[in-house]
């Protein structure tokens, strides 16, 4: 899910090459949207 998360927004190597702030900050927001969907199907559904 986290893959093609990093896919849709356009997350890569050369962005983390590039601003490794502005990928890390990324990367947290999509594990966090990703952690939330799976709560909300497996446990609160």
């Amino acid at each position: 899910m986290i893959a093609r998360m990093e896919d849709a927004e356009g997350i890569n190597e050369e962005l983390k090459a590039r601003d490794q702030l502005a990928w890390g900050g990324r990367m947290n927001s999509i594990r966090q949207q990703a952690e939330e969907i799976i709560l909300q199907e497996l446990i609160y559904a």
